[in-house]
């Protein structure tokens, strides 16, 4: 009888394997979630959709014949919103990952949803390091920024230029706390201060009062906890202001080439920001670009780094579907984190225990508008942050998952 319930016990096993290693309804579905008509539409929206469609096309079946489809949807950069969209995907529309979530707040829900699901979330665009730390899942990998990368590596790079004094110009949800804490855990450790602190809602329109008290402060470097339109309005703002010219540095923690191209080099000029990708950088990064500008709809404009993200992840989830025959998380999350090796558009690469996905990170700074030579010539690079210095180290993030 114990010899029966073996046998028994061991088919079953090998069956629920069987189930769990194949590919749900044929297709793999990936669900692109976004800012399509907000802040983040230019930097994310119906580019990073491109960016999708276009790791599918490159994936090309895996060599396996394996059918991938991609689907969208706008998450209006409210939590409930794509909460109620990625549910809808996970319980009724067969979608097996989610990826790109512009927002930590919306990001962290949905993190949250699909933890111990099958479905695999590919947080290309959310820079919550929560995520990596005490709210990390067995599903999801993190690419591109993050609030402790953008934060320290930011703060580091200016203090060795004598960025010492700060005042910060800071979002109020979960991005910008996050990078302001961040960045001033490492100033103040290491002989700075802040000297203030500014908090905006989200999509702020008029940042004049926030940069008075900047301005006052007589901080040396302004600090940009914010993305997208946010940025783009204070930027614009501080160039009136002058605050660049009376010797004041601004520095962005979370800005794109289509920010930059939106408010113009002449605005931009001088400008500060920790990027993960430029277009520009070398021959793989400049082939992808052109394919992504020459895309219906992308009007030439170049990918940002969000949306090579997008590219990079899918391509990678995609990869690691075919070397498992399953579009289960159980499955492809643990053969993503074998990868170490140079991926085209981020360089050296490594994805970690706890689903943080390690490259380098550079310090750029915006041209001036004479020494821009062609369309979306804007950064110089300042300095490289390698891989293993570029992001919070992995026995220090207070992840579960880290052995």
């Amino acid at each position: 009888m114990k010899h029966l319930k073996l046998t028994l016990a061991l088919a079953a096993s090998l069956v629920t394997g069987a189930a769990n290693a194949e590919i749900s309804d044929n297709v793999v579905r990936i669900g692109v979630l976004n800012d399509i008509s907000g802040i983040f539409q230019d930097t994310n929206g119906m580019g990073s959709v491109e960016a999708a469609r276009m790791a599918a096309e490159d994936f090309n079946g895996g060599a396996k014949g394996i059918k991938v489809e991609i689907v969208y949807a706008d998450h209006q950069n409210k939590a409930d919103v794509g909460n109620a969209i990625a549910r809808k995907w996970l319980d009724i529309e067969g979608v097996d990952a989610i990826v790109d979530v512009p927002n930590s707040a919306v990001g962290l829900s949905i993190n949250a949803l699909l933890r111990d699901s099958r479905m695999t979330f590919l947080a290309s665009s959310t820079a919550s390091s929560d995520l990596t730390g005490k709210a990390c899942s067995p599903n999801t990998i993190q690419w591109v920024n993050d609030a402790w990368a953008t934060g320290n590596t930011t703060a580091a790079a200016m203090m060795s230029r004598g960025g010492k004094e700060w005042y910060f110009l800071t979002v109020d949800y979960a991005l910008g706390k996050g990078i302001e804490a961040e960045a001033q855990k490492y100033i103040e450790g290491h002989g700075g201060k802040v000297l203030g602190s500014s908090k905006h809602p989200l999509g702020t329109s008029d940042f004049a009062s926030f940069l008075l008290q900047a301005q006052s402060s007589k901080a040396q470097v302004i600090g940009l906890a914010n993305a997208g339109g946010d940025t783009i309005n204070a930027v614009k703002q501080a160039a009136e202001f002058g605050l660049q010219q009376s010797g004041q540095k601004l520095v962005a923690f979370l800005l794109f080439i289509n920010d930059i191209h939106g408010m113009g080099i002449k605005v931009a000029q001088g400008l500060q920001l920790m990027e993960a990708f430029y277009w520009d950088m070398n021959d793989d990064t400049r082939a992808f670009a052109k394919r992504f500008a020459a895309r219906a709809g992308m009007n030439g404009k170049m990918p940002s780094g969000n949306q090579a993200g997008v590219y990079a992840s899918t391509l990678a989830y995609l990869n690691a579907v075919a070397a498992t025959g399953s579009d289960n998380a159980k499955n492809v999350v643990p053969e993503m984190k074998k990868f170490k090796g140079k991926d085209k558009l981020f360089g050296d690469t490594t994805i970690r225990q706890d689903g943080r996905v390690v490259h380098p990170m550079y310090l750029f700074e915006v041209k001036k508008p004479e020494e821009s030579k062609y369309p979306y010539d804007y950064y110089k690079l300042v300095s490289t942050i390698p891989a293993d210095q570029a992001f919070r180290p992995l026995a220090e993030g207070g992840c579960e998952l880290v052995k």
